[in-house]
């Protein structure tokens, strides 16, 4: 194939110029060079025949232009046509591989040191002893051992008495606390579940009489002791990957040494799964009570008190971004069986939080109800000086709407602020039975008891809390709460504090001495003083209890892993006030005693 191309007449920047313009232009110097060393050869000999060739003028018309030639442009890829070509061999390698000696000894590596505290060793069990003055006794021991891989038992005893001493306290004062708690538990990937045992025992007296109204004959005659006991049984079972989670079922039996006895079986099942997701959760609740009385305050027929509550509430929980939201309702089905009305209950159960400024500023609020059930049993817990001829009756609170924030003033300091607003049907509230001579003759029956009255009460109430880790070390809260009470039918909202505050601060001080403090101040309450006698005239007075605070402090010492020694002080400042109506508390307690950790 013929490649000539016409390079003369062509662009002089063209690829081809570009690429063969040199080689071309070199050859034709040579040629030009080659004709001029002949010119120059011609003049030398002729200047030897003659030297005096005279002058003559040179015109040159036209000056010299160059052309270049055709060129054949040479192949990228030439092809191959060379008979000699071979075909590649094959070449085989051996490697002959032998020791070499060397006498180089690389040097070890050294991790850098580390100051690190040696981990506390944890104990499974362990045994408090201490004593104090007016009496006072305080036990606790705690013990668990892992039966196999999966399952445990374990065992709590406390006991807590004091022989009291209160100045100018006509009756006795002392009491005791006992209780025993068994656990038999199981732990698996598959589901996790406890059976409990437990029985208490505590020993109270009616010490609380109105000062000056009775004589040292009356006093002498008086039986103040009273005695509750609670037995019960239960267990919770939870399914990590089944809907059912957690539930807990629970049988209690609780008595007085008068007569009275209560029976409560609470069941509480939890359904929860994912439906496009979202959270669905439903809490089923079956909690029925059933108790007796010997008699009533004044002195009339035993009588019964029973109600089962049903109880349903769905909710739903949704999430986005920074908001998440609770959205439920309640429904409640309340069958009285001795006294009372059946009644059908429907609340709003709505909690939702916004993230304004992260975790440093949160947004919550909420609305929510509920049936709670009472019973006599929790009402001795809260005041063990009520008389054993209660009214006892399920509370409706209708509604709790509140609003606040919480978050972090900084990464160490939490803070919380809430305002709310709740409405509440047959509140119970604890008032002073009042002093009936023709009553009777029982140890509640002198002024020294308390009953249970029932009201619609509204409540405002404002709280903030701080809390602060200043550093590992050192930590700090404080609380507060005021409320403002509106009642329909009582006089007053009955032994309900206005205000409360709480602080407390804990230091460890070296690695083995720790101490705190705590202060606790409760604002003023009202109750009601009633003296009737066989006079016809009755002297009724709304009494006004004082606010009072009461400061406390401990501090220990860790003799070993095992051993630690302390030393407790409560009511420091020695305040004589009245937690009840005529009931003093004991003043300056300090008891001391030590815990002892420990293994099997």
């Amino acid at each position: 194939m013929n490649n000539k191309k016409n390079i003369s007449g062509s662009n002089p920047f063209s690829s081809d110029f570009k690429e063969f313009n040199l080689p071309l232009i070199r050859l034709s110097s040579i040629r030009l060079l080659s004709i001029g060393l002949l010119l120059m050869s011609s003049i030398t000999l002729a200047q030897k025949k003659d030297d005096n060739i005279g002058t003559e003028v040179v015109n040159v018309v036209k000056p010299y232009t160059p052309t270049i030639s055709d060129a054949f442009k040479v192949k990228e890829t030439p092809s191959l046509d060379d008979d000699d070509t071979s075909k590649k061999e094959n070449i085989q390698y051996n490697i002959f591989s032998f020791p070499v000696a060397s006498t180089f000894t690389p040097a070890k590596g050294k991790a850098a040191n580390v100051d690190k505290e040696p981990a506390e060793k944890i104990f499974s069990n362990y045994m408090t002893l201490a004593a104090g003055n007016y009496g006072t006794v305080n036990a606790e021991l705690f013990v668990t051992e892992n039966v196999s891989n999966t399952d445990y038992f374990g065992g709590m005893l406390r006991h807590l008495s004091s022989q009291g001493g209160i100045k100018e306290v006509a009756l006795d004062d002392k009491f005791s606390n006992t209780s025993l708690d068994l656990t038999y538990g199981s732990r698996t990937k598959a589901m996790t579940w406890n059976a409990d045992l437990g029985y208490q025992h505590q020993v109270y007296n009616w010490y609380g009489v109105f000062p000056g109204t009775l004589d040292d004959a009356t006093i002498d005659g008086i039986n103040e002791r009273q005695t509750y006991h609670t037995l019960y049984v239960g267990g919770r079972l939870n399914l990590g990957e089944s809907i059912l989670k957690e539930s807990s079922v629970r049988f209690s039996r609780f008595w007085d040494a008068y007569g009275s006895a209560e029976n409560r079986f609470v069941a509480k099942p939890s359904l929860q799964f994912d439906l496009v997701d979202q959270k669905i959760k439903a809490d089923f609740v079956v909690d029925y009570l059933g108790g007796s009385f010997d008699q009533t305050y004044l002195g009339g027929p035993s009588y019964k008190y029973g109600y089962t509550n049903f109880g349903f509430q769905p909710s739903i929980k949704i999430k986005k971004d920074d908001l998440t939201m609770n959205i439920g309702a309640g429904f409640f089905y309340s069958a009285a069986q001795e006294s009372g009305e059946s009644k059908f209950f429907i609340y709003p159960q709505v909690t939702g939080s916004y993230k304004v400024v992260g975790d440093l500023m949160i947004f919550y609020a909420g609305l929510e109800g509920t049936l709670r059930q009472n019973t006599y049993h929790d009402f001795v817990q809260e005041n063990f000086f009520v008389s054993p001829t209660l009214g006892v009756a399920p509370t409706d609170q209708k509604y709790d709407i509140y609003a606040g924030l919480k978050g972090k003033l900084a990464s160490s300091v939490s803070y919380n602020l809430r305002g709310s607003y709740g409405n509440e049907a047959n509140k119970a509230l604890f008032k002073n039975n009042g002093y009936e001579q023709l009553a009777g003759t029982e140890g509640y029956h002198y002024g020294n008891s308390f009953e249970v009255v029932y009201d619609a009460v509204k409540t405002i109430s404002f709280f903030g809390e701080l809390k602060a880790d200043f550093s590992k070390n050192v930590s700090f809260g404080v609380n507060g709460t005021f409320s403002s009470y509106t009642t329909d039918v009582q006089e007053e909202a009955w032994n309900l504090p206005s205000l409360q505050l709480k602080a407390n601060l804990d230091v460890t001080i070296t690695p083995k001495w720790y101490a705190g403090t705590s202060l606790f101040f409760v604002g003023e309450r009202k109750d009601f003083m009633h003296l009737a006698s066989l006079s016809p005239v009755a002297a009724d007075e709304v009494v006004t209890l004082k606010s009072y605070f009461d400061l406390n402090a401990h501090v220990g010492y860790k003799y070993s892993d095992r051993m630690t020694f302390f030393l407790k002080g409560n009511n420091l400042a020695n305040q004589d006030y009245q937690r009840w109506l005529n009931y003093r508390v004991q003043g300056l307690q300090i008891m001391g005693g030590a815990s002892y950790k420990f293994d099997f």
